[in-house]
């Protein structure tokens, strides 16, 4: 491999520095209006799931995962009714409190329609159109922003919501893909569990998670022999044209790929330990992501065939210092 130039080691200190210091997370998740009783439950579940997954998993302080759903009697975490009013409300508390360098995550989980042109995600009460969300979201003018809209006829809203600082996620490429949609209980299955974790450094990435369930998708209709009704997007370089298969190295998934529910990275920064052989498996898997991190920057010098055995190496190797990690912590983690 060539040797990094002054260049790429400023970026990758820069990164490794900067990665800490960030901004806290903020998870919105609103289940939408279920109509049958098996919607309303399958909905519930995904944002249940969710919501304890970001709050046992990721780190992410309960204050800040707000949690709305159609029967908010359902759990104590369920934080009111999703009904228009009630997210527009907590929309603008967010934004009085939030800070400047935040992440803000939203993930919306049920039925939506198309009509007249117009994109709509069906909540008890009034729906919300991509509008209705383009204008809360320009509350947040400085902050990185995750929309997940995982309903059905949801591509509409790539193209109203697209912008700088922001990756919108759908479901659908387009309003007149009405069918109930796979990718939504995928996507949240990759943040829930550990599958997603392609590069195997202990977090999945929006991107991960995104590549996940799409994969899944088309697995699912190949077994089934069935005609794909259903066509995920993402777009994250503002351009308001989404990508079906994003590739960080030529348009959409680079600020995806960085992206992540977690609000520290396993593996940049040290655990304190008095186990000397722990500590030497922190500083290893510190080397190992920065090592990645370096090749990734480089992939483009390469040859493909350098670059897919270096990447290989690396990652079999930090496959082995995170299972000695867990081993020597007892299993915990």
């Amino acid at each position: 491999m060539r040797p990094l130039g002054t260049g790429t080691i400023a970026l990758l200190l820069a990164l490794t520095t900067t990665a800490a210091a960030h901004g806290q997370t903020h998870l919105v998740v609103i289940s939408g209006l279920g109509g049958e009783p098996g919607y309303r439950e399958l909905f519930y579940e995904m944002g249940s799931s969710l919501v304890q997954a970001a709050r046992d998993r990721h780190a992410v302080p309960g204050e800040n995962i707000l949690f709305f759903a159609e029967r908010p009697e359902r759990e104590a975490s369920i934080t009111g009714k999703s009904t228009k009013e009630n997210v527009e409300s907590a929309f603008a508390g967010i934004a009085t409190s939030i800070e400047p360098d935040a992440r803000l995550f939203v993930v919306l989980i049920g039925h939506g329609s198309a009509q007249g042109g117009v994109s709509r995600f069906n909540l008890p009460g009034p729906d919300m159109t991509a509008a209705d969300f383009a204008a809360l979201l320009a509350r947040f003018p400085t902050q990185d922003i995750v929309f997940a809209n995982l309903t059905s006829a949801s591509g509409g809203f790539l193209p109203v919501l697209s912008g700088p600082r922001r990756t919108i996620i759908t479901a659908t490429r387009s309003g007149t893909e009405r069918n109930e949609t796979l990718f939504g209980g995928h996507f949240v299955a990759a943040l829930v569990d550990e599958g997603a974790d392609a590069d195997k450094d202990e977090r999945v990435s929006m991107l991960e998670a995104f590549d996940y369930a799409r994969r899944e998708v088309i697995r699912v209709y190949e077994r089934e022999n069935r005609l794909r009704t259903e066509h995920a997007q993402l777009d994250d370089n503002g351009d308001g044209v989404g990508s079906q298969e994003p590739d960080p190295q030529d348009g959409d998934g680079a600020v995806a790929r960085t992206q992540f529910l977690a609000t520290t990275r396993p593996g940049i920064t040290t655990t304190a330990t008095d186990d000397p052989a722990l500590a030497a498996l922190y500083t290893e898997r510190v080397e190992l992501n920065r090592d990645i991190a370096a090749l990734r920057l480089s992939k483009a010098e390469l040859a493909a065939d350098v670059y897919e055995r270096e990447l290989e190496r690396l990652l079999l190797a930090l496959a082995r210092a995170n299972r000695a990690i867990r081993a020597r912590e007892g299993g915990t983690r």
